[in-house]
């Protein structure tokens, strides 16, 4: 089958920016954007700090989505030219540089495709990402301290908001456990296929005799809690302890008993927080992650009963979900996509979107299969 000239290209590309538009729904973003800058522009605003940072991110997001897509479409306006001229003037360097913008847009493009996946009850939210080391000791401590570094490093690149509420250190080396905020518009609906076990095999650093280890970390993503969401939750149920900081430091919120920890009895899940220097932020702020695993698990109850009745089982997205091998190879591999790269240095370092992206495709199709 011959290739598609650079004219056809455009043309297919365009076609494909349309339909993401039509998706999308452009105008009724231009309308919340007009809402939410009045929103911001009145000063009783920020007299609520946290809802003010919520209207100025919803805004920023909204802005950049629609800035991208008309951005694009001028650009693949301006790409037809750029090829014509080079055509013209029989310019070798002109075309290599149009080659290259050619599969920059595609690329773009095609991130814009996955954005409109995104459209679950809760994927708009912001996300609360916890990380725990499992099997391999000191080897999975100091794997889930990469973890945590690699989602924020990824965070980072694309400009998103973090905060980290609560991170436990390991005796000898890297983390127990660590909960973390991602606060960017789409952040649960980008993140939730990062949920599982991630799988980590390399010679030990901390292995005297050079062997090879395998080590396990768990990722699991929830949706930050909302002012229209509700589930009880019964304080007799609940064990509040209040413990010193820990970690690197020696500022004032080491020195103080004001970290938060927070057993819910009925079902044994743990929140805690201790970024803060007052007990009572960091109660507030362990009572919201509680909420949002509560919450969490509310759903999957319901939906494994759905799954029951119809009869389904293929649900779980949970258990094993990546491979990162750094010896005897250098290898990334999810398992359920087959996404996968040599590259191990950049994804550590953040540069995951791959990843990602396979996995919105991913779930939406099976979500699509579970539907029909």
């Amino acid at each position: 089958m011959a290739e598609l000239d650079p004219a056809e290209k455009i043309k297919d590309l365009a076609g494909t920016l349309e339909s993401v538009t039509a998706v999308l729904d452009l105008e009724a973003m231009q309308t919340q954007i007009a809402e939410l800058r009045e929103q911001s522009a009145d000063p009783e605003l920020w007299a609520d700090q946290d809802n003010a940072q919520k209207v100025t991110r919803r805004l920023s997001g909204l802005e950049s989505v629609v800035n991208k897509v008309t951005g694009i479409g001028q650009r693949l306006e301006d790409l037809a030219v750029l090829y014509e001229l080079a055509e013209v003037e029989d310019d070798p360097d002109t075309r290599d540089e149009a080659d290259r913008e050619l599969e920059q847009l595609r690329k773009e493009v095609g991130e814009l495709e996955v954005r409109t996946l995104l459209n679950g009850p809760h994927d708009e939210r912001e996300a609360i990402v916890t990380i725990n080391s499992q099997a391999g000791g000191v080897d999975a401590a100091d794997w889930a301290q990469m973890l945590q570094r690699m989602y924020l490093r990824w965070a980072e690149r694309n400009g998103y908001p973090t905060e980290v509420y609560e991170t436990s250190y390991a005796e000898e080396a890297g983390i127990k456990s660590t909960s973390f905020a991602v606060k960017a518009p789409f952040a649960y609906g980008t993140l939730r296929g990062e949920h599982g076990t991630h799988r980590l095999v390399r010679i030990s650093p901390f292995d005297n005799q050079n062997r090879r280890q395998t080590s396990f970390a768990g990722v699991d993503v929830v949706p930050m809690v909302e002012q229209s969401d509700h589930i009880d939750i019964d304080e007799s149920e609940l064990r509040v302890d209040v413990y010193r900081s820990s970690g690197p430091g020696g500022q004032g919120v080491n020195t103080t008993d004001s970290a938060v920890r927070i057993t819910h009895l009925p079902t044994g899940i743990v929140v805690s927080c201790q970024n803060e220097r007052s007990q009572l932020q960091n109660k507030a702020t362990a009572m919201s992650m509680l909420q949002a695993k509560l919450l969490a698990r509310k759903r999957e109850e319901e939906q494994a009963e759905l799954d029951e009745i119809r009869g389904d089982s293929v649900s779980s997205w949970g258990t094993q979900m990546r491979n990162y091998v750094l010896h005897p190879y250098q290898s990334v591999k999810d398992v359920r996509t087959g996404a996968e790269t040599g590259n191990t240095a950049a994804v550590l370092d953040g540069e995951i979107d791959e990843f990602i992206d396979a996995e919105i495709r991913w779930m939406r199709s099976r979500e699509r299969a579970d539907e029909n």
